[in-house]
């Protein structure tokens, strides 16, 4: 396509708006189409780096390491949201480190005396995280500086979307019925944010498969604390059992907690399905599809990764 091709995208989470920077930027006319602005499952991420249960591994690695260059340049802007933040990751088991975590930098193993009671390994790193709100609000405002539109609506299939050279799927959950996609499905999510009693330090549990995840995330006068993965599940009301099991989950690592006061809840649907879906598809209609979704709980983690390979696929430099 040439420089000036009018563009949807349809979605405007992380992997929306992240995909309508770069193309707007490299020169479309982009319109984004979107029930919700930013996207509320976005908005609900912790957030921070890493690959998290998400397939293929070959192209995750690329997308991933593509998205962390780019944090750490925006991380020296603090308007972006964007902070290059040390911390813990730790295992009640004898877990080794997994391979992203050695290339990071201050990598090394924890200290008997660092670990929590109950943790019997972990390892320490430095790694950006993301206050979801602010970075969101950063990316709308370079998409509108760099032309872009946005367009409130709800679409009932990607039809809709038209007239478009291209459109760019980056619904989320929404793809299983704008495509369709029987093969996508939701795990639920849920953060408590609190006061933040002096925590500078992120804190997070290898907790492996189980529903039950265990995380804090500092973000200056706020923590956000993790954290529900309930496979299958999409609803989005607060659940008040799940958030007083979190916040005495967060306060057993970290005593601190126990003096915070609750501001809001958070809750999202992650679009999870076997493999992220990065691909060009030509409808019966004519119409050029790029697919973007399927990213689970790391959309923030290969956002930039996946929106330049969205971009090659579309031939817009």
């Amino acid at each position: 396509m040439a420089a000036g091709d009018r563009v949807v995208v349809v979605g405007a989470g992380v992997a929306g708006l992240t995909t309508a920077v770069v193309l707007a930027e490299a020169g479309a006319s982009v319109h984004v189409i979107a029930e919700q602005v930013p996207g509320v499952t976005s908005l609900a991420a912790g957030a921070m780096w890493g690959p998290y249960l998400v397939e293929p591994k070959d192209k995750v690695e690329q997308w991933g390491q593509r998205s962390l260059d780019i944090f750490r340049r925006l991380a020296e802007d603090p308007d972006t949201g964007v902070r290059l933040t040390s911390g813990i990751e730790a295992s009640r088991t004898a877990e080794t480190a997994p391979d992203w975590a050695t290339t990071l930098p201050g990598f090394r193993p924890c200290e008997p005396a660092e670990l929590p009671d109950g943790f019997t390994s972990g390892y320490r790193f430095t790694v950006p995280l993301i206050d979801m709100p602010s970075y969101l609000d950063y990316l709308l405002s370079r998409f509108r500086n760099a032309g872009g539109l946005v367009e409130h609506r709800r679409l009932t299939s990607l039809s809709d979307a038209a007239p478009a050279s291209v459109i760019v799927n980056c619904a989320g959950l929404g793809a299983r019925d704008l495509v369709p996609d029987p093969d996508l499905r939701p795990i639920r999510g849920q953060h408590v944010v609190v006061t933040n009693p002096g925590l500078t330090e992120f804190f997070s549990e290898d907790t492996g498969l189980s529903p039950d995840l265990l995380c804090f995330y500092p973000h200056g006068d706020t923590v956000v604390l993790g954290g529900t993965a309930i496979d299958g599940e999409g609803g989005l009301a607060p659940d008040g059992t799940a958030a007083a099991s979190i916040l005495a989950r967060c306060a057993e690592v970290e005593p601190r907690l126990t003096q915070t006061r609750v501001l809001e809840h958070r809750i999202g649907a992650r679009p999870t399905r076997a493999k992220v879906r990065v691909e060009e598809e030509t409808r019966e209609d004519g119409t050029v599809v790029v697919h973007n979704y399927g990213h689970g709980g790391a959309g923030v983690t290969l956002s930039w990764g996946c929106a330049e390979e969205a971009r090659s696929l579309l031939s817009v430099k």
